[in-house]
């Protein structure tokens, strides 16, 4: 018998995304983020969540969203990619939904590009499709950049105001 598949589900503009509950740790507000140097466009920075450096991605720039406007509405999914707990910034994150085997079909052909593997799947879900993701191929580029920004930020040799900064935010807890 096939258990159906829960996922963690979240919108970006008018489509709704799912990735697998197994790698969402939790949903938090947006707090401040400390932005880091010279990084990706869709790297927003780091935030500190009791005590622990975050790496935030906001998913909506990755994905090519021109505007990008901050609501009240916007959360982080705290993930984990690659044994490494990352934060990617969506319109709205809310429902944990189970889709049944039966309901989910393999990705158009299209979507199987070496650009655009991370899509696994198309589920159909009360009428509306939900594209679920694989975070470490959608995530990859990203993930190695931040992982060296932030041992660059945080190593002796870095520029001394950006060091005391991620300190700061790490001591004083990073949020509101």
């Amino acid at each position: 018998m096939n258990r159906d598949l829960q996922i963690v589900g979240f919108r970006i503009g008018r489509e709704t995304y799912g990735v697998p509950i197994t790698l969402v740790h939790e949903i938090v507000r947006v707090p401040e983020i400390t932005p880091i140097p010279d990084a990706q466009e869709c790297v927003e920075g780091v935030i500190n969540l009791r005590g622990k450096i975050i790496p935030v991605i906001d998913l909506r720039k990755r994905f090519g969203q021109k505007e990008v406007t901050a609501t009240g509405k916007n959360r982080i999914l705290v993930t984990e990619v690659d044994k490494r707990r990352v934060g990617l910034i969506v319109d709205t994150a809310s429902e944990v939904l189970k889709i049944p085997p039966s309901d989910i079909e393999t990705p158009p052909s299209a979507l199987q590009d070496a650009q655009a593997n991370c899509v696994t799947g198309v589920a159909k879900l009360q009428g509306r499709l939900v594209i679920l993701l694989e975070l470490s191929r959608l995530l990859q580029k990203s993930v190695a950049e931040i992982r060296k920004a932030v041992t660059d930020a945080t190593s002796p040799q870095a520029n001394g105001a950006a060091k005391a900064q991620l300190a700061a935010k790490a001591h004083a807890g990073g949020g509101r």
